[in-house]
């Protein structure tokens, strides 16, 4: 499923998102920058070392920021490693909004064409799946519309047919097809 934003591409892809060939991959990141597990321990596994060691050399981050660094094995160019927010510690909608909108800037700074979301927080930060995919579109939609970019294509790769609808939901009620 895809949407047309100022020209662009918003798409929705069921998958892996470590298999994308992207310009950049974002991870959904802890503060420390340490890829444990989930999407952050496929990125390690799939990329190796070299990822986790530029992100000791940055040394972390704080909630809703994010950073740059290169992929390592992985087929995207660049992973931007985005912090989402821990469901229950307060503002968390605004904490997402922020880690999606500085993981669109750190890719436009870098002249980037496309780039591949998860479904931050989700996982081990708990939170609610709906309500991300409104947060995220709704940020994507707006950058897009709003700022300068060098980005043509915004994809959000759900690892689950269930995430994927959820997500498809959201698209579809904010961009109907034309």
């Amino acid at each position: 499923m895809q949407r047309t934003v100022n020209g662009r591409t918003i798409g929705l892809i069921q998958g892996d998102l470590t298999e994308l060939a992207v310009d950049a991959i974002v991870n959904a990141a802890n503060a420390q920058l340490v890829l444990g597990g989930g999407v952050a321990g496929a990125i390690r596994m799939k990329g190796g070392p070299a990822i986790q060691e530029e992100c000791d050399r940055i040394g972390g981050t704080t909630v809703g920021q994010a950073v740059i660094t290169g992929a390592g094995n992985l087929k995207a160019r660049h992973v931007i490693h985005a912090v989402g927010p821990r469901y229950g510690e307060g503002d968390e909608d605004k904490k997402l909004e922020n880690a999606t909108n500085n993981s669109l800037k750190r890719a436009t700074e870098k002249n980037l064409e496309s780039i591949a979301f998860p479904a931050i927080s989700t996982g081990i930060f708990g939170f609610p799946i709906e309500r991300c995919a409104t947060i995220m579109l709704d940020t994507v939609r707006r950058f897009l519309e709003n700022e300068p970019t060098s980005l043509k294509q915004v994809f959000l790769c759900l690892w689950t047919k269930r995430d994927f609808d959820i997500f498809g939901d959201a698209l579809e009620s904010m961009i109907p097809e034309k």
